[in-house]
């Protein structure tokens, strides 16, 4: 034990000397800088050994230890289920739940959609940043209006197709790289993709009764294929790689338009969407990166340069 003790204390006076090295380091020091990132790759490495010699885990996964959800208690006749930031690691034990209508099971560890079949009242599900790379086994909840599971790790749409009264579905921040898999959700209002991989507008011709199609920070070249969507009143489609602001015409309900930071150069075929909204198109700025000579053909301008271009 004594031994024991001794080599954790000279360890510990290492690492605090290594501390010390690394605030020159942060100053300026670049001989300190060598040293240090070596002496601390090393003590790591040594560290983790001693932690496996004693049978002792990871901090880190210490601290991403999910709860058992028999410590959770449920009330059965709850319609607002709120279980946010619990760290459960596993979808169980909700089919008590035979009243509930919203479920929020944000910031969790949850890996895999399962076991809420029985919860056929559902009308809201929230499963923003989990641990979940498959959207599935979700048939069940018909009744289902809105879901969210944006933060994830998912890379395909699929699974939601037999949720035909979803009226809002948000997958931000994915690796989703394609559009698909939602044609039959013909209740949808409001669509939002931002911060994927998406390299197209697609598939989306059936969804009439879309109001806000969201698409900022993806790596879209070209807007098409939204001629279908009249209803559409809000479009964002900032940060992609967009040159030329073309296919529009038929969005003759559109208000608000998000094109901020592409790389536009013409704009063409807007005479519908100012002709039935002329009066606050919003001014221009730099950061869409657009040729000054063909803004004079529409009332004020159409971009803004940070925000957006809104018609009230």
């Amino acid at each position: 034990m004594a031994a024991e003790r001794g080599a954790g204390q000279q360890q510990s006076q290492e690492m605090m000397e290594v501390d010390r090295r690394v605030e020159s380091e942060e100053s300026g020091d670049e001989e300190g800088k060598k040293r240090s990132s070596g002496l601390v790759a090393d003590l790591s490495e040594q560290s983790l050994k001693d932690r496996a010699e004693r049978g002792e885990e990871d901090p880190e996964e210490e601290h991403e230890l999910a709860v058992d959800m028999e410590t959770i208690s449920l009330d059965r006749d709850a319609e607002d289920v709120d279980l946010n930031h619990y760290r459960i690691g596993k979808i169980e034990g909700f089919e008590v739940l035979k009243k509930v209508k919203t479920l929020c099971l944000r910031q969790n560890l949850i890996k895999c959609i399962e076991n809420l079949e029985e919860l056929q009242s559902l009308r809201e599900l929230d499963l923003y940043d989990n641990q979940i790379k498959k959207i599935e086994n979700l048939e069940a909840l018909t009744q289902l209006e809105i879901l969210d599971i944006s933060f994830n790790l998912l890379r395909n749409i699929e699974g939601i197709d037999k949720l035909t009264r979803l009226k809002k579905l948000f997958l931000v921040n994915n690796k989703i790289n394609k559009i698909e898999n939602i044609s039959n959700l013909h209740q949808l209002q409001m669509l939002e993709l931002g911060s994927n991989r998406i390299r197209a507008i697609e598939n989306i011709d059936t969804l009439t009764n879309l109001e806000s199609l969201f698409l900022g920070k993806n790596k879209i070249t070209k807007l098409q294929n939204l001629d279908a969507l009249t209803n559409l009143t809000v479009l964002s489609m900032q940060s992609n790689r967009l040159t030329k602001i073309e296919g529009l015409h038929s969005l003759v309900n559109l208000r608000e338009l998000y094109l901020s930071h592409n790389g536009i150069e013409v704009i063409e075929g807007l005479e519908n969407n100012v002709s039935t909204h002329p009066s606050v198109w919003g001014g221009v700025g730099g950061a869409c990166g657009q040729a000054a000579g063909s803004l004079p053909t529409l009332p004020s301008g159409l971009l803004s340069g940070r925000h957006s271009a809104q018609v009230h």
